[in-house]
């Protein structure tokens, strides 16, 4: 098994210090690297496991946050935050910023091969960043049908990979055809996912706390979701050592 290292990295964004979980392959030279948006509630165990999965298959991989260090575990604590800040795409360019900043400055990480990948808010986040002109090499979203201002899209330089259930009712059919329309309309070399049976944040294990309704686990798209995430990661920003 590949050896791999891991720190907190604190860095300031949206008025907070977010407290951001860093790992890094084997070896010392410089790799691809992958931001990792975490869901609404924040950052937690699981998303630190996936940067840190990411590594042990040679990446440079950043989970950052998004609230300042806390998971929340009231749903509606959550929803007081996050839909304010998935209403404005500036505030989450700066918090993409902010984490981008930090990846960029590792020394282990390749500046010209970065790559996003992230679940709900945080997903939306990385859509932002390519619609600011961040010059990432991919993005993949889970659960995170957003649309930005109008034209922004044009400015994404890079292929764009979405997944989402097809039972979701926060990211309904409506959702899923504005997101397309953009995609296509901007000239943006895009593909949608679309997993039969699966709500919101399928690809979550259960967690012990209320959730909102149409939140559930999907084992088994869950898997496929994450080997799809990965494939896209293998095609746009493969590790060549």
């Amino acid at each position: 098994m590949t050896t791999v290292t891991t720190r907190t990295v604190e860095y300031p964004a949206d008025g907070l210090t977010m407290i951001g979980h860093l790992a890094l392959p084997a070896g010392t030279g410089r790799r691809p690297a992958v931001l990792i948006g975490p869901e609404g509630p924040g950052l937690n165990d699981f998303q630190r496991r996936r940067a840190d999965a990411l590594a042990e298959l040679g990446y440079v991989a950043l989970a950052f946050d998004i609230h300042g260090g806390r998971w929340f575990t009231d749903p509606q604590e959550m929803l007081a935050r996050v839909t304010p800040l998935l209403a404005d795409p500036g505030r989450m360019r700066d918090i993409g910023h902010a984490a981008w900043d930090v990846l960029r400055g590792e020394p282990r990480t390749d500046p010209h091969r970065i790559a996003a990948v992230g679940y709900g808010t945080g997903g939306a986040i990385a859509l932002e960043l390519g619609r600011a002109g961040v010059g990432l090499r991919a993005i993949a979203t889970v659960n995170a049908l957003t649309t930005g201002p109008p034209g922004d899209a044009a400015r994404i330089r890079c292929p764009v990979w979405a997944g989402v259930g097809s039972e979701d009712p926060i990211m309904p059919a409506g959702r899923r055809d504005a997101f397309a329309a953009e995609m296509q309309a901007a000239g943006v070399d895009w593909r949608l996912v679309v997993y039969g049976g699966a709500l919101h944040a399928f690809h979550h294990p259960p967690v012990d706390q209320s959730v909102l309704p149409g939140v559930g686990h999907h084992p088994l798209h869950a898997r496929r979701a994450w080997n799809d995430v990965v494939g896209v990661l293998a095609e746009c920003v493969p590790v060549t050592e």
